[in-house]
């Protein structure tokens, strides 16, 4: 093949969206589980905004001038996040996935990233083993639960939108619960009006950038986990990430009805650290 690997365009991103689109719902439909893209115009929106919005890498896969694969990743944080990374059905299993993968990775060492995550679809064995291959240690594991919004309060617990008065605070919660903030995702969700917190004994206890695919949340407790997740307006994506060894929340979930859509893996090359608080991962990590 005469592959060659280069930065994503705007002109790139319908070709990139389409190829994203239907590499998620083959081997979603091979295992028969519901696509995590819900139409082919699904992608186009955020890839476009990973292109255009700073802090983000994006690259893309050509064999013979024609766009086989593209790559993503955020650089928002000190750990990145990768994903999505898709290669066309057609040309899969050619090596086109791990060159990108190896391209981002370098990128992250140039830059001094003290690590890099993604969170894998658990069903999907082949990409499982590329990543293992390339340096990443599956770290936990997630449940993707969907479901409609709970309308229900947790007691002594009170959530509202966050504003620019609450960032120390939720910088420190997710400092306390990972060792660094993510305070770039914090300002941008902030910004567009999407992000909450949680308050207790006239404090904020918890925060979210958004309770579906594309946020994180991090809280002091599981009941002021609950509450964020509780008072979310709708779960965007195949839903809200928790990870399934939290059996006090998973449990919870449940007995409200929302429905476990898959199982996933949290991935991570380099630093790692367990957690300290309840917390849930975006798609990213």
């Amino acid at each position: 093949m005469n592959l060659s690997i280069r930065p994503v365009t705007l002109a790139d991103v319908p070709a990139c969206a389409a190829i994203c689109f239907e590499a998620f719902r083959e081997i979603a439909e091979c295992h028969r589980f519901p696509p995590d893209l819900p139409s082919p115009a699904a992608p186009v929106g955020f890839m476009r905004s990973m292109v255009t919005q700073a802090g983000f890498f994006a690259e893309l896969a050509e064999v013979d001038g024609e766009i086989v694969g593209s790559n993503f990743m955020d650089e928002r944080a000190q750990v990145a996040g990768i994903g999505p990374i898709t290669v066309a059905p057609g040309v899969q299993n050619r090596s086109i996935g791990r060159r990108l993968m190896e391209s981002a990775l370098a990128r992250a060492d140039e830059f001094g990233r003290s690590g890099v995550r993604l969170v894998q679809v658990a069903y999907h064995n082949r990409s499982l083993c590329l990543y293992a291959r390339v340096g990443f240690a599956a770290v936990e594991m997630l449940s993707a639960l969907q479901g409609p919004p709970l309308r229900v309060r947790i007691p002594d617990r009170s959530v509202r939108a966050a504003t620019w008065d609450d960032v120390e605070a939720c910088n420190a919660l997710c400092r306390a619960a990972h060792g660094f903030d993510r305070s770039a995702e914090l300002d941008a969700a902030i910004s567009v009006g999407v992000a909450g917190v949680v308050e207790h004994c006239g404090r904020v206890t918890g925060y979210t950038t958004t309770v579906g695919y594309s946020g994180h949340t991090v809280a002091e407790s599981n009941a002021d986990l609950k509450a964020l997740i509780a008072a979310a307006p709708e779960f965007p994506g195949p839903g809200l990430l928790l990870p399934t060894r939290n059996a006090e929340v998973f449990s919870w979930c449940l007995d409200q009805d929302l429905r476990l859509v898959q199982q996933l893996t949290l991935m991570a090359r380099g630093e790692y650290h367990e957690p300290a608080l309840p917390w849930m991962p975006s798609v990213h990590f």
